[in-house]
């Protein structure tokens, strides 16, 4: 067997509060240190070697996931001024193709956008905005070839097919979401967020069609640095709202779309702890707060004087709901409420919002999620449906009577039914008596004998729920008589805002002792051991994992960390790494005090790792990530390397064309998920 690769040490001593640490890989943070990008290859043939048995159980593992995707599939369609809009994809191309058709789905198929032209030669390729002019006659879509979450704007004539000249680098994106890029009503104005040297989206521009860029006005200068900007246009398609936020505070301005020369409008000012998002409809603002409100309250304000003293509730603050989020309709409001766990939509009559009903869900653990749903005068909200057992569905219901009519209902080709499965939502109890919910699916008929192998999902942060979606990956580890679990910690939000709180700041330990109840609960119930339990986790989620192994290496046999945040102090210590300013009030900020840099210090993975054994270990990292840089899970691993005993296997996998999100073609996608689940079931002794 070939030896690992070491790379150098180089004492760098790091000082804070009179402590001095020393960091033999700090040199790592150097993107232009050649040794850095030299180990990273390195790992990566070491990485192939170590796991070349295994190869052929990661080609079937590809091969059956990639059987259960519909290869020519479509969205189901969705009318907007009179074309019907969907995506469709096609057998061995890796993205999605963009269309519509005017008047009938019996009308010849326009193409917008394919993607799969526009990445053709490319290992990656990412489109965030997907923005339509008001006339329907232009295209604006911004582009990311990297990975690296900084993106192009392109306008596209939809009659020609032709670019038009205008071309806006540097502008904010996302892999996650459509993000960035508002029209105006005349058709000919567009708005934009770009980004400062830290990633951070920072200024609102204006350009107008055809114009030098250099011509286009600055709107807005966000210049506290812990906060960001996003930009989006109300349903109604009357405001461009541009949402200024930070872990604890949230500010909003407004533009008319068909006065788009006119300068933002201030909602409320902002103020330390005043978290507040506003949505338009007729006369008013209806503005979600926690003002008052510590679970969040809806009110509405005229829009001629919306400040917080013209509040007025609308929904008011309950103790046992989390209002999440809503959406505004013609003739309905939909309240995404939080309770016991789940979430609820409710449909209520805008006119008359005692007069509500609740929307009905199949299963005990699930997702729902309202989609974009552009069309602002409709009767049916658009909502798509899953749970670990159900694949996902799309579905009208009716806002009067929450009757549903089904859509679309993704298939699985090479075949799944749902009734051969089982799907769960426990509890376990935390080290101070705080109930965790435990979403779990598992074959029928699975023996409580502690011998089953088991995967724990968490995440824990930013206040984001954990969803019990449908993924039909998971079923190549359920059909090997895995069980599947997703342990909801604290720092999400599935309990309350007190869920949320109770994770983050000087409670983050909470989120790491709430995961080892989980797989305590999961031991003693007879699902599994330690000898059979491995754990996941993604970014903040890798965090989880990651300090939940150090903090008890004895109960877990293997531990996967994707994009992980593990170096805590250093990174949070270093305000040039994007995100850092944003989120002094999640994580904590080191420098403030003795007190917050000891609290971080004492669960950081990186500052933590003793001489013991640890569980076999596979971290995985983008070269181009912008949120969670390479080399977190590269100096851990180096240190890891360094000091634990035993021979369980610690790898590192980078992909040198991709960044938080991993591969963006949906077959690439599908091998990375393959190398995953493969190290998982060999380590774990099931290699069918």
């Amino acid at each position: 067997m070939i030896p690992h690769p070491i790379p150098p040490k180089r004492e760098y001593p790091i000082t804070q509060h009179g402590i001095t640490r020393t960091d033999e890989y700090y040199w790592m943070r150097n993107r232009a240190d050649p040794a850095a990008y030299k180990y990273l290859q390195a790992e990566n043939e070491y990485l192939e070697y170590v796991l070349s048995p295994i190869k052929p159980l990661q080609e079937k593992l590809y091969q059956e996931m990639k059987a259960r995707i519909q290869e020519v599939d479509s969205s189901a369609p969705e009318k907007f001024k009179g074309y019907f809009y969907y995506i469709r994809a096609e057998a061995g191309r890796q993205y999605p193709i963009y269309c519509r058709k005017k008047d009938s789905l019996d009308a010849p198929e326009e193409i917008l956008l394919d993607q799969n032209i526009l990445a053709e030669g490319l290992e990656f390729c990412s489109v965030s905005a997907f923005s339509i002019s008001p006339d329907q006659t232009k295209l604006a879509y911004s582009l990311d070839l990297e990975g690296a979450e900084v993106y192009t704007i392109y306008i596209k004539d939809l009659a020609s097919g032709e670019l038009h000249p205008d071309k806006i680098e540097g502008v904010l994106g996302s892999v996650y979401y459509s993000a960035g890029v508002e029209w105006a009503d005349d058709n000919q104005t567009i708005f934009y967020l770009t980004l400062d040297e830290y990633h951070r989206a920072d200024k609102l521009f204006r350009h107008k069609l055809g114009a030098d860029r250099k011509q286009d006005v600055l709107l807005f200068h966000e210049t506290d640095e812990t906060y960001a900007l996003s930009l989006h246009k109300s349903r109604s398609k009357k405001y461009i709202m541009l949402y200024h936020y930070n872990t604890l505070a949230q500010e909003m301005r407004f533009i008319p779309t068909d006065e788009p020369d006119s300068a933002p409008r201030l909602i409320h000012p902002r103020q330390h702890g005043l978290e507040y998002y506003a949505g338009h409809h007729g006369d008013y603002f209806y503005i979600l707060t926690n003002k008052d409100a510590y679970n969040h309250k809806l009110v509405r304000a005229p829009i001629s004087s919306p400040g917080m003293e013209h509040w007025e509730d609308v929904i008011p603050h309950r103790d046992d709901v989390l209002l999440e989020h809503f959406d505004l309709f013609e003739n309905h409001l939909i309240l995404h409420e939080r309770k016991d766990g789940l979430k609820h939509l409710r449909v209520c009559q805008i006119s008359n919002v005692e007069k509500s009903i609740h929307v009905q869900f199949p299963d005990p653990t699930y997702e729902a999620v309202v989609e974009l749903n552009t069309e602002f005068h409709k009767k049916f909200v658009r909502v798509r449906y899953s749970s670990l057992v159900t694949p996902y569905t799309t579905a009208n219901i009716d806002m009067d009577t929450g009757e549903w009519e089904i859509l679309k209902q993704d298939q699985v080709p090479s075949g799944f039914d749902k009734t051969e499965y089982v799907t769960e939502f426990i509890f376990s109890t935390a080290k101070d008596g705080k109930q965790i919910p435990i979403s779990i699916a598992y074959k029928k008929g699975l023996p409580r004998d502690g011998k089953n192998p088991t995967l724990i999902y968490g995440y824990g942060a930013y206040g984001g729920s954990s969803e019990a979606h449908f993924n039909a990956n998971i079923l190549s580890i359920l059909d090997r008589g895995f069980v599947f679990a997703i342990a909801h910690v604290r720092g999400g939000a599935e309990m309350g805002r007190a869920w949320y709180d109770g994770g983050r700041l000087m409670n983050k330990k909470n989120s790491f002792t709430d995961l080892i109840a989980c797989a305590e609960h999961l031991i003693n119930e007879g699902f599994t051991s330690p000898e059979k339990l491995a754990i996941i986790g993604s970014s903040a989620g890798g965090l989880l994992v990651g300090a939940s192994m150090v903090m008890r290496p004895d109960l877990f046999k293997v531990v996967i960390c994707k994009v992980p945040f593990l170096d805590v102090i250093t990174s949070m210590s270093d305000p040039t790494i994007p995100l850092t300013t944003l989120e002094y009030d999640q994580w904590g900020n080191p420098d403030e005090s003795r007190e917050v840099f000891d609290y971080m210090l004492s669960y950081s993975p990186y500052d933590n790792i003793q001489p013991i054994e640890y569980p076999h270990l596979l971290l995985t990292t983008g070269y181009n990530d912008p949120r969670v840089a390479y080399w977190e899970p590269a100096k851990f691993l180096a240190r890891i390397r360094n000091v634990k005993k035993g021979d369980n296997l610690a790898v590192l996998q980078t992909n040198f064309s991709a960044g938080h999100a991993g591969a963006s073609g949906r077959y690439d996608y599908l091998k990375e998920s393959a190398l995953d689940f493969a190290f998982l079931i060999d380590k774990l002794g099931k290699q069918n």
